[in-house]
């Protein structure tokens, strides 16, 4: 209709003045991107793992290449193409909160080769069919163009008839609501609290069967430890406990081999880079039997790959290479060869002249999500695997003496952060309180600080997980942003 084409034409000059006029912040770049992350983020798929696992991922990538737009001088953009699952909003839902249809979800692919955050943010919301009017409420720089010149550098107001004639929403209205009613801590407790303890008290039985099976399987196979990549409900995680004694009473001679190992179950089977024996939870017992009767190989690898990371670690100057399951990645043990493997070839023929030792006590992880290297706040390197040799040489050598302090200085967060834990569990009579492996220990020692200065009785025999969203688990864990208001 005549409406529809006129209302088409004003979004399109809109957002193309937007562009050519303003550019956003890091802080605003968040703010513009929070309805697409409550969409997609994985909290909300526990109880569908491989969409979960998907937009874990995804998301890793993502915060990569925002992180790497905001690098001042920073050139060398890869397109990044990411898959995300999106969940589905109900039509006559008034309610952010409540607007997301129960399990309703669709998969959205797109790739991103912007080199502005304004530019990535619009294409993201756009591509998950997500609004865009709010971005031009937020307070940006200004940042002309060269191309642009006199009317075009002026923020864009529109008139409050301009609303009412297009049915768009006003961000300003929008802001103002949305501070008139935000989120508290307290708040959230007061709507939530008896919703979460039914279903723990629901969960109980379940949660004593799990670690039944949990301490019975651990015992008769001299395991190392039972995990979980995905935050599974305790119903599903005693399913696939009952599977694995199932296959140890009609197939016990294939697990000769899982002495001191320690079984994963995640989305699919092999061995992880880390060494654990991995048992896809879609996976059938033949799968399963597969993996075990193929572990002697897998050893065998293993030992050749850390054969090659030592190797690394001498053209490095000593420098030790170490995979953290926590911060990358879930990666089979064949996909982590071939990735330290290329490596090591780029490394060997480039001869880059590190001393022998002189980076001893050090750590790096390789990354394949990222294009420039970093330290991180525990004082190992991150390290890009297409990092140019000499980029890396000269990182390494500028970044050595904060990477050492790093280190001292990790022990030293990690004593407080578990100190903190345990203050805060013992004050607020908790069952269990624990962290998302992507809040950081600086972000859980600031958290568990500001709690112990308030008065919560409604957390007592609570699980609590520190997370960046609010939620109730299917199984009664509370979860609380880790910079709650």
């Amino acid at each position: 209709t005549f409406y529809c084409f006129i209302r088409l034409c004003l979004e399109k000059i809109l957002l193309q003045s937007i562009l050519q006029s303003r550019t956003l912040s890091g802080a605003d770049a968040i703010n513009a991107l929070r309805p697409f992350y409550f969409a997609v983020h994985p909290d909300f798929f526990g109880q569908h793992p491989k969409e979960r696992e998907v937009n874990e991922n995804s998301l890793k990538r993502l915060n990569g290449y925002l992180e790497n737009l905001q690098k001042p001088g920073f050139r060398s953009f890869k397109p990044t193409q990411l898959t995300f699952y999106v969940r589905e909003r109900e039509p006559n839902s008034s309610n952010v909160q409540e607007s997301f249809s129960a399990s309703g979800f669709r998969a959205v692919s797109f790739t991103l080769h912007t080199r502005d955050l304004l530019s990535t943010v619009l294409d993201i919301l756009n591509s998950c069919s997500l609004s865009t009017e709010h971005v031009q409420s937020l307070n940006v720089n200004s940042q002309p163009h060269k191309e642009a010149q006199g009317t075009l550098n002026r923020p864009i107001k529109w008139d409050k008839t301009y609303y009412s004639f297009t049915g768009f929403k006003d961000p300003e209205e929008e802001l103002e609501q949305a501070q008139r009613v935000e989120t508290t801590l307290i708040s959230w407790l007061d709507d939530n609290e008896a919703s979460a303890v039914k279903k723990l008290k629901k969960s109980l039985p379940l949660r004593k069967e799990l670690e039944r099976l949990k301490f019975e399987l651990s015992h008769q196979l001299q395991l190392s430890d039972i995990r979980w990549q995905r935050s599974w409900g305790i119903a599903h995680r005693c399913s696939q406990l009952h599977s694995l004694g199932r296959l140890v009473q009609q197939r016990p001679e294939v697990l000769k081999n899982v002495k001191g190992r320690t079984v994963v179950f995640t989305d699919r089977s092999g061995m992880s880079a880390a060494g654990h024996i991995m048992l896809g939870t879609m996976d059938v017992h033949h799968h399963w039997t597969k993996i075990f009767e193929r572990l002697p190989n897998y050893y065998k690898l293993q030992k050749r790959l850390l054969f090659l990371e030592d190797r690394i670690s001498q053209l490095l100057g000593g420098i030790q290479v170490i995979y953290i399951e926590e911060l990358q990645p879930l990666l089979t043990l064949e996909e982590y060869y071939e990735t330290l493997d290329s490596f090591y070839n780029k490394l060997r023929d480039s001869r880059l002249p590190f001393h022998p030792r002189s980076l001893r006590g050090l750590q790096m992880i390789l990354e394949s999500d990222r294009y420039a290297p970093s330290l991180h706040e525990f004082g190992h390197f991150m390290i890009p695997t297409v990092c140019d040799p000499a980029t890396l040489q000269w990182f390494i050598f500028a970044k050595a003496q904060e990477a050492r302090e790093n280190l001292k200085r990790k022990e030293e967060m990690m004593i407080t952060e578990k100190e903190l834990i345990d203050t805060s569990t013992e004050k607020f009579s908790l069952d269990r309180l624990y962290k998302e492996p992507s809040v950081s220990s600086a972000q859980m020692i600031d958290c568990c600080k500001r709690l112990l200065e308030e008065s919560l009785p409604y957390l007592q025999g609570m699980h609590l997980c520190v997370s960046h969203f609010y939620s109730v688990l299917q199984d009664g864990d509370l979860c609380i942003p880790w910079n709650w208001k």
